[in-house]
């Protein structure tokens, strides 16, 4: 990376100083003996970066992301799981179903307890879920008129256990690559959000020094004007020029007094904006230095088109949409057709009046139930939900077309642009020291009487606006530079992807 000096740099560090001279008293206030932190671009950025609000918002979108797929992940593992019901109390008169199938109401006294604990695995190729565990239960059956209390364990030592959806949408599979999309667009968002942090502070960061250059170019031509003023003054009095003039050159004057008053109120908005975006203490003056070069970068628009489109969170928020709607596909699909679900178990369970009588010689257990569902006359319900999701996929592929389109289009002329803003801060600079000496040697010339004050003037005019034209440049040259690293999460100057850059 090499850097393209300023041609007008002697000057506009004179008007820079001056700048700093005028502004010091309004950062640092009467009788405020701290001293005043100088900041640079990069200064403020790094600020932004760690203290800034939206910095901070940025991190707090992308830890919450990570945190998100850490969780989905760690639930991917197996699960270890306790479980139970610490009390099931029932005392009262009950309907009992008798062998003969009539109904006697009882009156009962009792209380259940249970506690299971195990492992839980979701299976990541089929979809189902696999249990491996261990149960019991106490049953107290309290004392009645009827019959005496009893206390009696039922066990499980062991018990796998098995659910299986067969011919339905492996939702574990489906999860999982969203989880997966949803991560990475979440971290390629967080680079972009940071780029867009500094391109922000690039802004703020030349607006502050725009008005300061406007408030010392202000302060400057009040001392020109006042000069003038009272050179006209004495050549009014001795008849040289008529009255008109001489107004011209006071009204002149007092303008120029009045911009001071402007440039004064917009040096301190614009302090405040830059304080506010980097979190600067308010009780710590402040002045900013601009840099004396900028990073001679070369962009290529088809380096640009190609980092873009490999690194942007656009394309991997298209993949992930495209997957949603893949994913909507077959589920209508497949909802509409035959499915079923499978629950098995096999193990041991024994009983038993005392606790180590109910783990005595286990008996054999096996459950198997199967649940099927077959659509059978629909009106065309499940035909409308499969081309419904077919409606979504292609609008959401059209979408992504035109994105990806548009994207490649912004990286193109970002990178076209800054290009350009490079030969304009060149140009600018040249046309500041054109102007200036174009106004010296107007004033000069005044100064004997070779051109009339309305010359005067406009060249004064056009120094001023040279001035504010190269720090635009300067401004439109950073937030170019900027928001080309934030279209293609590529860093031209260290020539390598953003990702693969840590933290500043």
């Amino acid at each position: 990376m090499t850097h393209a000096p300023f041609s007008s740099l002697k000057r506009m560090c004179r008007i820079g100083r001056l700048a700093l001279a005028l502004s010091a008293p309004l950062a640092l206030g009467a009788q405020t003996p701290a001293r005043v932190r100088t900041l640079t671009l990069q200064d403020a950025i790094t600020m932004a970066l760690r203290q800034g609000p939206n910095a901070q918002v940025a991190r707090s979108v992308r830890d919450a992301a990570q945190y998100r797929d850490r969780a989905f992940n760690a639930r991917l593992l197996p699960q270890l799981f306790v479980s139970g019901n610490a009390a099931n109390y029932n005392h009262g008169i009950n309907p009992i179903t008798l062998p003969d199938g009539s109904t006697q109401f009882v009156g009962q006294s009792q209380n259940q307890s249970t506690v299971q604990m195990g492992f839980s695995q979701r299976l990541p190729l089929t979809g189902g879920q696999l249990s491996v565990g261990t149960a019991i239960s106490r049953v107290d059956q309290f004392s009645t008129a009827a019959t005496p209390g009893s206390t009696y364990y039922q066990t499980s030592p062991l018990v796998i256990s098995l659910q299986q959806d067969l011919f339905k949408p492996r939702n574990v599979v489906w999860d999982e690559r969203v989880q997966s999309l949803s991560a990475t667009v979440a971290e390629r968002g967080y680079l972009e959000a940071r780029e867009d942090v500094a391109g922000t502070i690039a802004d703020a960061f030349f607006n502050l020094y725009a008005q300061q250059m406007t408030l010392a170019n202000a302060a400057a031509n009040v001392g020109v004007n006042d000069t003038l003023y009272r050179l006209n003054r004495g050549r009014f009095e001795v008849g040289k020029i008529g009255e008109n003039e001489l107004l011209k050159s006071e009204l002149a004057l007092l303008r120029a007094r009045a911009a001071v008053d402007d440039a004064k109120l917009a040096r301190d908005r614009a302090e405040a904006a830059l304080r506010r975006l980097i979190a600067f203490p308010a009780e710590q003056p402040v002045a900013i230095v601009t840099p004396d070069s900028i990073p001679a970068v070369e962009a290529d628009p088809d380096v640009a088109v190609r980092e873009a489109l490999r690194n942007s969170s656009i394309i991997q928020q298209s993949a992930l949409d495209d997957l949603q709607t893949k994913r909507g596909i077959n589920q209508a699909r497949l909802n509409n057709h035959f499915n079923a679900t499978v629950n098995a178990s096999a193990g041991f369970n024994q009983t038993g009046a005392a606790f180590g009588q109910a783990y005595q010689n286990p008996l054999a257990k096996q459950t198997l139930s199967m649940f099927i569902n077959l659509p059978m006359l629909q009106w065309g319900a499940g035909h409308a939900d499969v081309e419904e999701a077919k409606a979504n996929d292609q609008r959401v592929a059209a979408n992504n077309r035109a994105q990806r389109d548009a994207l490649v289009e912004e990286a193109r002329f970002s990178a076209l642009g800054l290009q350009q803003a490079q030969r304009n801060v060149l140009i600018s600079a040249k046309a500041d020291t054109v102007a200036e000496k174009q106004f010296e040697v107007a004033r000069n010339r005044y100064i004997i009487g070779k051109i009339s004050n309305t010359d005067l003037y406009n060249a004064q005019n056009d120094k001023d606006a040279a001035v504010l034209a190269h720090v635009q440049a300067l401004r439109s040259y950073w937030t170019a530079y900027y928001h080309l690293r934030r279209v293609t999460l590529y860093d031209f100057a260290a020539r390598q992807e953003m990702a693969n850059i840590p933290d500043r």
